[in-house]
């Protein structure tokens, strides 16, 4: 989390720009796209699938037997290694994303095996309901004599009942007799309870079918989520469309599949070239005094640096080390340098002419915010000799060594020396924070960030802030972008009803208010001496959330379970949809670069948006006992 990416423009001649654009669009792209249909279609895609991962060096022997095929062949190298690194970047994402989506099928059809009705579990278990109620009583009150006496067994935050329906999983699945397993499916298709009211079948038939279509539209993600590349000419959108005009849909569900392909915004810019050896970069100045750059594979191209003031010491520090090296005639490690890896990539403008013409040049840049200072070079130092050594270590104890093996044991041994002379950078005071005070946050949808300063020693708040007082002056950003969400949600809607293209753009103003809220926490944390900052998981929120609308609900309409699901679907439609995800990596990617300590614990409930926030601390706090023990 110590890393983060800076960008610039990069400004060429037109024919630098028409050269490197026929190179990513005319061929790295179209072999990017080869490459992927080629993983698609291999023999053992499925059995990957089910894995849930690719080998490592599938893409490798695909690019090699594509790269002297007409369309890609006369790439410099670099493009090559480039193309195999974005695709392995995308079938890794994509085949995390399976793996999620197959678990949460697995877990809806789970469900589904015992979500029956009161008649099928009669028939099941050659019961009577009464007796299936009386053995349910029976194992409720074991259950909750024995999270009474252990609590702890769950983890921090976790409730009672939650605990019990944890348990009441496993001895549904664990059950051998048929009355046991039906008593259990029985208490948690009601929710750990005996149900006050006698079973309404148009209402569980309802209940039951729901649940199936959720687990068609997980399949169908699954299924329609295949990685397809970009279609820079148009020529897919084409044969979608002349397949629509002229051919009758076999059902509603192939309808609605072209329907998408016509109404998808087609990928107009190219994939980007991938750099991720800090050395492939070459920095200098020209002779107007500005930053240029050059790239391994396009050494005869050179590209002027425009960048922000807030990031070109950054880039001026790309060219010092670079130079400090030379000087010292290669004493100094690149593993030390600031610059971790970068990529060019077009941006798409609004301007008229050819492609080269009309969209923008950019570079972005990894950064490890340590290297900046003397100190955390000393740790990254310290960090990559200890990995370096161990490796050496490895290799020793193997005895006899390959050529190749003892060729790599050189190159470890050079890097082990070079790395013992670091960078001259400048000296920062660390900074060091109390233990016993942490800064710690709690999620909701009414107040989607609260903040509470802790102090475990007094066991008292010092400070409580909410999202606005975070935010200040800024928080008019905040309503302008929950007015453009519901703008945009409101169009989408009008889109969808009318069958036209629903895929409107979004600014990046939520990402500017996540940063404004993840330096104010920071700041905040640093004002009180704050040893760490608390955030919670985000593998709970959904039910954090659903408590939160509920207990709302039920304070709209009291007794009325109708009117408690028509308020809370009125209330989820008009509340701010936040990416609580992204705002979380902001915030711990800011703490990291001020050196504070970031602890993940489960965010407990409770009715107050604050003293959840104090419990996140308190949990983080206990946490801590638990793994010194």
């Amino acid at each position: 989390m110590s890393q983060k990416t800076i960008q610039c423009r990069l400004i060429a001649p037109p024919a630098t720009r028409q050269y490197l654009w026929m190179l990513a669009a005319e061929k790295n792209t179209p072999l990017i796209n080869a490459l992927i249909q080629a993983v698609v279609t291999h023999d053992d895609f499925e059995a990957w699938r089910l894995k849930g991962r690719h080998p490592a060096d599938v893409v490798t022997k695909l690019c090699k037997s594509l790269k002297d095929e007409a369309p890609f062949s006369g790439q410099p190298a670099r493009f090559y290694v480039s193309a195999e690194k974005a695709v392995n970047y995308i079938f890794k994402s994509w085949f995390t994303l399976q793996s999620r989506l197959q678990r949460q099928i697995t877990g809806k059809q789970m469900w589904l095996t015992i979500l029956k009705s009161d008649d099928e579990l009669t028939e099941m278990c050659g019961q009577d309901l009464e007796a299936i109620q009386k053995k349910a009583v029976q194992i409720l009150a074991q259950l909750e004599k024995a999270v009474e006496t252990d609590k702890a067994e769950g983890g921090p935050g976790k409730s009672a009942k939650d605990l019990i329906r944890v348990q009441l999983f496993k001895k549904h699945d664990g059950a051998k007799q048929p009355l046991i397993r039906c008593a259990t499916a029985y208490l948690l298709k009601n929710g750990g309870k005996l149900p006050e009211k006698p079973e309404d079948p148009d209402k569980f038939a309802q209940r039951r079918r729901k649940a199936e279509i959720q687990v068609q539209r997980l399949q169908d993600q699954i299924e329609a989520r295949i990685p397809k590349g970009r279609d820079l000419t148009g020529q897919a959108w084409l044969s979608a469309l002349l397949t629509a005009t002229t051919t009758v849909p076999k059902d509603n569900r192939e309808h609605k599949q072209w329907q998408d392909k016509l109404l998808a915004q087609p990928r107009t810019i190219p994939f980007p070239i991938l750099f991720e050896t800090n050395e492939d970069l070459v920095w200098s100045r020209n002779q107007a005094g500005r930053l240029c750059v050059r790239f391994n594979g396009l050494s005869e191209h050179t590209f002027q640096i425009y960048c922000d003031q807030r990031q070109l010491p950054w880039f001026q520090r790309f060219l010092e080390d670079q130079n400090t090296k030379r000087a010292s005639k290669n004493q100094h490690s690149s593993a030390l340098f600031a610059l971790r890896s970068a990529r060019i990539s077009w941006q798409e403008a609004e301007r008229k002419g050819h492609p080269w013409d009309a969209h923008y040049l950019t570079l972005s840049c990894t950064v490890d915010t340590r290297l900046w200072s003397a100190e955390g070079t000393e740790d990254v130092r310290q960090e990559k000799a200890a990995e370096t050594a161990k490796v050496l270590a490895r290799l020793s104890e193997k005895g006899r060594l390959s050529d190749t093996q003892q060729s790599y044991a050189k190159r470890l041994t050079s890097t082990l020396e070079r790395l013992n002379s670091p960078f001259d950078r400048p000296s920062y005071p660390r900074y060091q924070g109390n233990p016993h005070i942490i800064v710690s946050l709690s999620l909701g949808w009414d107040n989607p960030l609260t903040l509470a300063v802790w102090n475990a020693k007094t066991q008292e708040v010092l400070a409580y802030r909410s999202l606005r007082q975070l935010l200040g002056k800024d928080y008019a950003l905040f309503l302008r972008q929950r007015r453009e969400q519901g703008k945009r949600s409101h169009d989408r809607h009008k889109a969808q009803r009318q069958g036209k293209n629903n895929q409107f753009g979004t600014s990046n103003l939520g990402e500017h208010v996540d940063r404004l809220l993840a330096k104010a926490v920071v700041v905040t944390a640093q004002q009180y001496g704050a040893g760490s900052i608390a955030i919670p998981k985000l593998d709970n929120i959904r039910e954090i959330l659903q408590a939160e609308i509920q207990a709302k609900a039920e304070q709209k309409a009291p007794g009325s379970i109708e009117g408690q699901k028509r308020y809370a679907k009125q209330y989820k439609s008009s509340i701010h949809k936040w990416s609580y995800g992204r705002l979380l990596d902001q915030i711990a990617s800011k703490a990291a670069q001020n050196g504070m300590a970031i602890e993940t614990v489960k965010q407990p409930w409770q009715p107050n948006v604050g003293e959840m926030a104090k419990a996140v601390a308190i949990a983080a706090y206990e946490s801590r006992k638990v793994v010194v023990h």
